[in-house]
């Protein structure tokens, strides 16, 4: 693991510091009003973007985004609620560590930890959490093991193990899953070829706002930032499944919300809510009618959903 990151860190240096001088964070105009810190944790350094007041509500972003991809609900939610929208270890702003020993330092648990630790450093030892894609299994992650930190927590557009249920339909949806936890760095150096079309293959023109998508250009044109995606879904395929294991008998215990897309995959390959009962002790949810990306399509909607769940 080690050579493998000096490997990136001699081949692709040149790129790296031409893209971190020429950036940096461009987010605030999409966060109006709210503030921006880094924190410590016991193993990343984890940027924040920060506002409002009331419970606090942390919100987790997923695969290939940052903080950003809440910029159409956060400041609503800001009106109720104390936001706490982190970029992930690994993604936007935040600390790229080290792989360790089997993607350990990707592994949801460390993102979990890392979330758990941030909430502190904030002064908050319970809280609602919010999570899409890989966020979305963070929260879930974090649910299971931190229980007694978690309030309440909503899950959007995923469900809980897609490894143990591939098909031929499922792969050809899902290239990805197989494609990133290939061995460094043969998928770190296409994508870093032309990292502009790769994001164009999750996030669509017709759905992702300009200011945003130039956002998460600017980080994925940062080489740490995709190889450590590479190694948040290398750690998917190995570490967080031993994880998982370990833990499969414990059920999420706080109320649980899931919502996804009628027209993202999983509504077409799965009955979303069978598979999380098997998860969770309370639970409700419902498909909206958007894809994949619920509140960059559908704002209004995905915030009256999670407003309506943590008010009750």
């Amino acid at each position: 693991m080690h050579s493998r990151r000096k490997f990136f860190e001699r081949t692709l240096a040149a790129a790296f510091v031409s893209s971190f001088q020429q950036a940096s964070a461009q987010s605030q105009p999409l966060f109006p009003g709210f503030q921006t810190r880094k924190i410590a944790t016991s193993g990343a350094s984890i940027h924040v973007t920060t506002a409002g007041s009331g419970p606090p509500l942390l919100l987790l972003h997923g695969f290939p985004q940052s903080h950003v991809s809440w910029h159409r609900i956060a400041p609503g939610l800001a009106q109720r609620f104390t936001v706490v929208a982190p970029d992930l270890r690994g993604f936007g702003d935040s600390s790229k560590p080290p792989d360790g020993e089997n993607h350990v330092n990707y592994s949801k648990r460390a993102m979990a930890l890392d979330q758990v630790e941030t909430m502190r450093a904030l002064g908050f030892d319970r809280f609602a959490v919010v999570g899409h894609d890989r966020g979305a299994r963070v929260a879930w992650r974090l649910a299971v093991e931190h229980p007694e930190r978690v309030s309440k927590a909503a899950v959007l557009d995923i469900v809980p193990d897609h490894y143990s249920s591939v098909t031929r339909e499922f792969a050809t949806a899902y290239f990805h899953w197989f494609f990133l936890i290939q061995p460094a760095p043969f998928p770190e150096q296409l994508i870093a070829a032309n990292p502009e079309a790769f994001l164009r293959r999750f996030l669509p023109a017709s759905t992702i706002a300009p200011e945003a998508f130039a956002e998460y250009l600017r980080c994925f044109r940062d080489p740490l930032t995709i190889h450590a995606s590479c190694e948040d879904y290398r750690a998917g395929a190995t570490i967080d499944l031993t994880h998982a294991r370990e833990t499969r008998t414990k059920r999420v215990q706080c109320p649980l919300l899931v919502l996804w897309g009628q027209r993202s995959t999983i509504a077409q390959l799965y009955d979303v809510m069978a598979v999380w009962r098997e998860q969770a002790a309370d639970i409700r949810g419902k498909a909206l009618p958007t894809g994949h990306h619920l509140a960059e399509e559908t704002p209004e909607l995905t915030l009256t959903e999670i407003e309506t769940f943590l008010r009750a």
